[in-house]
């Protein structure tokens, strides 16, 4: 099963596409921050929340619902790609419907090896993959960059590093983050899987 997530007016065929607005005509109307997901646990091998997980969780409660229920619904193994608006750009701030920053490094926050490992450094993250006994393994980060940018990237002008630190001060670098997930559990014969 492939669940399009919040989907909008944007429905892909082969894909379940839920919304919350019944004007978007869903497959399936579900307010995904708010009430229990429809769907069965270990159901779901592809999840896509295309510029959703921004407007979802205006309360800490309400964004750890959609993050509970989103492991809940997927099998192990399954693949996640979350696109959102980057924090820093005028896309984020002038949409009064986006509730919520989503980075990579906020997503991390979910991966229990990654909790383990500050345990035994000392660091100060809030250790979310075991407090919610979730677990999601981040394996791939695209940023998308206003086309200016874009060009001093490719003609190597200006190195990765570089161009994280300008993203780091600057507004209107990076318009997009996409970020694809992996979902960690045992399957049900115990073996674990994430990929």
């Amino acid at each position: 099963m492939k669940l399009n997530l919040g989907c909008g007016f944007n429905k892909i065929d082969g894909y379940i596409n839920a919304d919350k607005e019944i004007i978007c005509l869903p497959d399936v109307l579900v307010s995904l921050d708010t009430e229990p997901w429809p769907w069965v646990d270990d159901s779901a091998d592809e999840v896509l929340l295309d510029h959703v997980l921004e407007h979802l969780g205006e309360t800490t409660a309400q964004y750890l619902h959609v993050i509970k229920e989103l492991y809940r619904v997927c099998m192990p193994g399954a693949k996640i790609i979350i696109r959102v608006p980057h924090p820093r750009h005028d896309n984020f701030i002038h949409d009064c419907t986006h509730v919520r920053a989503i980075t990579p490094e906020g997503l991390a926050m979910f991966n229990k090896t990654r909790n383990l490992q500050q345990i035994a450094d000392g660091a100060k993250d809030t250790k979310l993959g075991l407090m919610l006994d979730v677990d999601f393994n981040l394996i791939k980060v695209t940023y998308k960059l206003e086309p200016r940018w874009e060009i001093l990237t490719g003609n190597k002008l200006i190195s990765n590093e570089e161009m994280i630190a300008v993203m780091r001060a600057q507004n209107n670098v990076c318009y997009e983050i996409e970020m694809e997930l992996t979902v960690i559990k045992e399957a049900k014969d115990g073996e674990l899987l994430d990929s």
